[in-house]
């Protein structure tokens, strides 16, 4: 019979982008402490960024509703579990979760789900589905919808607060463009919007970096790139005097972190730009405390851009625990 792991390793789960970004977040922040610490993600450029020098083991990709992939990393699941090194298992989602944690749970792992700091409204369809799964704890980010299953613990976002910037640049001679690295779906109604209002903001020898996926945008006049490493943009939005992003989680918390108040593009799933509207719950979440400009790109202006640029962001509650539930 198998037996509960008791070596008191922790296995930290999470889907590439910005679930990966939240979990590497959390990580020192959960109570009790989760001591040594291996990974399961995907093989990517962010993940071997991120995860330089820890302990990674890699899935084969799961897409956005990869039921499939799901059951296909289930014996990489089994196998990682059932060899009694781990006691806890966390996840931040997306698919992935749906591998592991059931399989945690059947072999009396301690199973925890912490919901997308996304999800303003509710959880997600990977967080309904495993909370029909007995035993696992579930956290929420947002105490307006938290309940007694989905507990209240904190969120990525409290530790943040927007100020005007005291001296902001008249143009921008550094900027950003993040649309995330998703494999399935483009973003190029953004870029071509921002090829024609960008330059009412720049200076004429201004610095681009254009992070735009998958979109084809071959026929465009920048200088584009599919993915750049997490430790180069994490350096280029540091340096930015503007950062435009997509609605990614993990692009935005990127560009908090550095102090910089973006300006976010939520994609639409109905213009197959994403599989929902989460997007437009990160945005309208950010836009409201003030740690973001939110717009469609259609309707971006070059007010809105000198708007971000005149904001910053400081960090506070930087070390806020965010503790576990037993069991």
């Amino acid at each position: 019979m198998l037996q509960k792991a008791q070596t008191g390793r922790t296995l930290l789960v999470a889907s590439t982008g910005g679930h990966l970004e939240q979990l590497s977040r959390l990580r020192h922040r959960f109570e009790p402490a989760t001591g040594l610490v291996e990974w399961a993600t995907f093989d990517d450029a962010q993940a071997r960024s991120l995860l330089a020098g820890e302990i990674v083991h890699h899935v084969p990709y799961i897409p956005p509703r990869g039921y499939a992939q799901v059951a296909r990393a289930v014996p990489t699941a089994v196998r990682l579990l059932a060899s009694g090194t781990f006691s806890t298992v966390i996840s931040t989602g997306a698919g992935i979760a749906l591998a592991f944690l059931p399989v945690a749970r059947a072999l009396g792992v301690s199973a925890h789900y912490v919901e997308s700091a996304a999800r303003a409204d509710g959880p997600s369809l990977t967080g309904r589905l495993i909370s029909r799964i007995p035993g696992i704890n579930l956290y929420a980010q947002y105490q307006s919808w938290s309940d007694e299953d989905w507990a209240y613990t904190g969120s990525l976002f409290d530790g943040y607060r927007a100020v005007p910037n005291a001296a902001p640049p008249v143009r921008g001679r550094r900027v950003v463009v993040t649309l995330g690295t998703m494999r399935r779906y483009g973003f190029r109604r953004a870029v071509e919007h921002l090829v024609r209002v960008l330059p009412e903001v720049l200076e004429p020898d201004a610095e681009v970096l254009w992070q735009v996926g998958v979109a084809d945008v071959s026929d465009l006049p920048i200088n584009a790139r599919v993915d750049v490493p997490a430790a180069e943009l994490h350096e280029a939005i540091t340096k930015a005097d503007l950062v435009i992003a997509h609605a990614g989680i993990g692009s935005c918390l990127t560009a908090l972190d550095a102090g910089r108040c973006p300006v976010v593009l939520p994609r639409r799933p109905e213009l197959d730009e994403h599989v929902d509207n989460h997007q437009n719950m990160i945005a309208r979440e950010l836009d409201g405390r003030g740690l973001a400009i939110s717009r469609a790109p259609e309707a971006l202006e070059a007010a809105d851009l000198w708007e971000a640029m005149s904001r910053t962001v400081d960090r506070v509650d930087r070390a806020q625990p965010f503790p576990l539930r037993v069991g």
